[in-house]
C-alpha cells in the first residue's frame, strides 16, 4: 500500500496536460485543451482538459477524472499501478507500507510465477518459429488452419516440444526454480522422480491478464487419441483463476471500449479468426461455462454483449443460462446463431471480413426473439409447451434489474407470444419478489385492509404534488446533495421563519436534516458527503472545502463522480424536479433558499418510501408469526403518517 504522503506528492507533481498528452493529441482552446475523446468514437471534439483544475472531462461519453484516473481508464490499470506510472514519469520514489512476512512471501511467489510464465511464453514462441519440430508440426498446424504469421505473432502462439521434459530441463538450466515451474502447472513432478511437461507436443495459446502479463496457457494436442484431452489448460494458481479470466481480453479491451460492445465466443481459435477478419472486440470463455466474474470483467469496458453460438451446438439450450446471468448483472445481451455446421473459426475462414461483419449485424437478435424462435420449434401448437416457453422467457426478463428495460421486454414478449401483458407483469413481479398470497386470516387481514386504505389515501395526497416525488430518483437527489455541499457548503441562505429572515449555512442545514438514520445509498455520493463532513469539522463553518479533496480522492470512482458534478454543463444541469416547476429564473446560487430545503425534504420522503418497501417485502416471509406481522404493519402505518406530513410540507414548498 502506498503511503498518503507519497500519493499527495504524486498528485502535486502530476501535470494533467503532460500525462494526457502522452496518449492524446491536445489542442489549446482558451484556458483549456481540447481533443477527440479517446474513450469513444467522435468527429467533433468534446474531450476537455483543464490544467488549472487538473481535471479531464468528456461531454460526449461522460468520463472524467484526474491524471491518475485517466491513466487507469486509458491503460486499464489498477489505482496503484496508475499511481506508480505517474510517479515514475515524474521521478517520484514510491514508498509502500511494509508487508507481513506472509504477504511478502505471497507477493514474491506471485511475481516469480509471472516471471516463469513470461519465460515459458518466450520459449514456446522460439520453439515454434526457430526449430524444425516447431515449424513442421506447430506452425504447420496454424498455417493449415489458415492463420497468418501476423496472427501467430499477435497472439504470441507457440509450441512445446514432444520430448517429455524438454521445456522443464531448459527452464532449470536457465536458473528457474522447480517450485515455480510446478506451481504454475508448466511442469508435473513424477512420483518416482523426474519431470513431465504438461503441454508436451501441443501448440500453445498464452492467456494474458488485462495488463498484458502471461498468467496461464492453453495447449491443443495435434495427435488424436481417446486417452488424451484435445485441449489442456494451466491449473488454478495464485496468478490464474479460470472463472476470472477471458481469453483475448488484453487484445480486445481497446476495441470493446471504442465500439461499446463485446462479442463473446467459445474458443481460442474463434477469437483469433475474428481478429484476423478485422473484428477485434472479441473474447472467449475458453470452453468453460460463463461465470459471473467473467461477465463483471466485460462490464468494466461495456454494458453490451453479443453472444455468438455455433450453428450445430447441441448445448445451446443448456447454455442459455449464461444469458440470464448476463441480464442479472445489468448488461444488455444480443445473440447471433451461425448457420448449421459453422463456428466462428470456420465461418470466418470461409467468408470475407465484410461478410462476417455483415452477417453479425443482420442476424443479431435480442434474447426474447432468439429464445422464442429456438424453443417454439419444440413447442409447436401444444398450449402447455407454449405456456412453459412464456414462463421461461419471463424468468429471463425477471432477471433484468432495470425496471424500464424490463417493461420494454414484457411488451415485446406479450406481442410475440400473443399473451396478456398484465399477466406477464404480474408474473415478473412474482418471480422478482417471491410474493405469496396465502396469508393468515382474521385480525391480520383486517389490519392489512386498513393499511391498504391508508396507503391509498397517502398515495393520493402524494399524487396531488403533480408527480414531484415520483419524478426524482434517489440517485439524482443524492447527486444534488453532494453537489450542493462541494459547491456551496460554505455559503449561507436566508429562510423565513414567521416574520423573520434567518440565515442558515448550507452544509449545516444538510447535515442537521440528514441525520445518521438517513444514509446516502450511492457509495460515491456517500463518500463525497462523508469527506465533506470530515473536512467541514476540521475547517469550521463558512470555510470552503477545497475541491481537490474530492477530485483527488483515493477512490477513482469518487473522483470521477466529483468531476462529473463539478463539470456538468457549466457546473449545473437543472434536475427534472426544478424544470417541471419552472424554477430556473435565477442562478443556482441565488436560489439556495429554495433548493436546499426542497432537496433534503424530498430525499427524506424517498428514504421513507424505501424503508416502507423493505418492510412490505418482509411481510412476504411465510415464517413470520402473526404478532411479527402486526408489528411490521404498525411500523408501516407510523412511517406513512410521517410521509404524509412530508407530503404536506412539500406541497407548501412547491406552491
Amino acid at each position: 500500500m502506498i503511503d498518503k504522503e507519497t500519493v499527495d506528492r504524486i498528485y502535486a507533481a502530476a501535470n494533467i496536460v503532460e500525462v494526457v498528452g502522452d496518449f492524446v493529441t491536445l489542442k489549446k482552446k482558451g484556458v483549456n485543451y481540447q481533443a477527440c475523446c479517446p474513450f469513444h468514437n467522435e468527429r467533433t471534439p468534446s474531450f476537455i482538459v483543464s490544467p488549472s483544475k487538473g481535471l479531464f472531462k468528456c461531454f460526449g461519453c461522460g468520463k472524467g477524472g484526474n491524471a491518475v484516473t485517466f491513466v487507469m481508464e486509458h491503460e486499464k490499470m489498477t489505482y496503484v499501478e496508475a499511481l506508480k506510472y505517474v510517479a515514475k514519469k515524474y521521478g517520484i520514489e514510491v514508498h509502500e507500507r511494509e508487508l507481513s512476512p506472509e504477504e511478502a512471501k505471497r507477493n514474491d511467489d506471485r511475481e516469480s510465477m509471472m516471471v516463469v510464465n513470461s519465460w515459458a511464453a518466450d520459449y514456446f514462441q522460439h520453439t515454434l518459429r526457430d526449430t524444425d519440430e516447431g515449424l513442421n508440426v506447430g506452425m504447420g498446424y496454424f498455417r493449415e488452419r489458415g492463420f497468418t504469421d501476423a496472427t501467430v505473432r499477435k497472439f504470441s502462439l507457440g509450441y512445446c516440444p514432444a520430448k517429455g521434459d524438454a521445456m522443464t530441463q531448459a527452464a532449470l538450466s536457465a536458473g528457474y526454480k522447480e517450485q515455480f515451474l510446478v506451481d504454475t502447472g508448466l511442469t508435473i513432478k513424477r512420483e518416482g522422480g523426474g519431470y513431465h511437461d504438461r503441454f508436451a507436443g501441443r501448440v500453445i495459446f498464452p492467456v494474458y491478464s488485462i495488463s498484458g502479463r502471461v498468467i496461464a496457457f492453453g495447449g491443443r494436442v495435434l495427435r488424436t487419441s481417446d486417452r488424451t484431452a484435445k485441449y489442456l489448460n494451466s491449473p488454478e494458481s495464485i496468478v490464474y483463476s479460470k472463472s476470472h479470466s477471458l481469453y483475448g481480453i488484453y487484445h480486445a479491451k481497446n476495441a470493446i471500449v471504442r465500439d461499446n460492445y463485446c462479442i463473446l465466443v467459445e474458443g481460442y481459435t474463434d477469437v483469433m479468426r475474428m481478429h484476423q477478419n478485422g473484428i477485434e472486440n472479441v473474447v472467449a470463455s475458453s470452453g468453460t461455462s460463463l461465470t459471473v466474474d467473467q461477465i463483471k470483467l466485460i462490464s468494466r469496458f461495456t454494458k453490451n454483449i453479443t453472444v455468438i453460438y455455433d450453428g450445430d451446438s447441441a448445448g445451446i439450450k443448456a447454455s442459455l443460462r449464461g444469458i440470464d446471468m448476463i441480464l442479472r448483472e445489468g448488461l444488455n445481451v444480443r445473440v447471433v446463431l451461425l448457420p448449421d455446421g459453422e463456428d466462428p473459426d470456420s465461418f470466418g475462414r470461409s467468408h470475407s471480413a465484410e461478410e462476417v461483419k455483415g452477417y453479425i449485424e443482420s442476424h443479431e437478435e435480442d434474447f426474447i426473439r432468439f429464445k422464442t424462435r429456438l424453443l417454439l420449434a419444440d413447442a409447436g401448437d401444444d398450449p402447455l409447451k407454449r405456456a412453459a416457453l412464456v414462463t421461461d422467457i419471463v424468468q429471463s426478463i425477471s432477471e433484468i434489474p432495470d425496471p424500464i428495460i424490463r417493461s420494454v421486454f414484457i411488451k415485446d414478449c406479450a406481442k410475440i407470444m400473443d399473451a396478456d401483458e398484465q399477466v406477464l407483469i404480474a408474473e415478473v413481479a412474482r418471480k422478482r419478489h417471491s410474493v405469496h398470497y396465502d396469508k393468515p386470516t382474521g385480525e391480520f387481514v383486517r389490519r392489512m385492509q386498513e393499511q391498504e386504505r391508508r396507503e391509498e389515501r397517502a398515495m393520493a395526497r402524494m399524487a396531488s404534488l403533480k408527480g414531484v416525488v415520483a419524478g426524482s430518483s434517489m440517485d439524482e437527489l443524492e447527486k444534488e446533495i453532494a453537489g450542493y455541499l462541494m459547491k456551496y457548503g460554505h455559503l449561507y441562505f436566508e429562510h423565513r421563519e414567521g416574520n423573520s429572515l434567518v440565515k442558515f449555512n448550507v452544509a449545516e442545514t444538510i447535515f442537521s436534516e440528514l441525520q445518521d438514520d438517513v444514509l446516502l445509498q450511492n457509495p460515491q455520493y456517500r463518500a463525497i458527503y462523508e469527506c465533506y463532513q470530515r473536512h467541514y469539522e476540521e475547517l469550521g463553518e463558512g470555510v470552503k472545502v477545497p475541491e481537490h479533496f474530492f477530485t483527488n480522492h483515493e477512490d477513482p470512482k469518487v473522483c470521477n463522480a466529483a468531476v462529473d458534478i463539478l463539470t456538468s454543463d457549466a457546473n449545473y444541469v437543472l434536475s427534472e424536479l426544478w424544470k417541471r416547476h419552472d424554477i430556473f429564473l435565477d442562478s443556482e446560487e441565488k436560489r439556495l433558499s429554495v433548493l436546499i430545503p426542497r432537496v433534503v425534504t424530498l430525499y427524506k420522503s424517498k428514504t421513507i418510501e424505501s424503508i416502507i418497501a423493505r418492510l412490505k417485502e418482509q411481510l412476504t416471509d411465510e415464517n413470520l408469526s402473526e404478532e411479527e406481522q402486526v408489528a411490521i404493519m404498525e411500523n408501516i402505518s407510523v412511517l406513512n403518517s410521517v410521509r404524509i406530513k412530508i407530503a404536506r410540507k412539500m406541497s407548501r414548498l412547491i406552491l
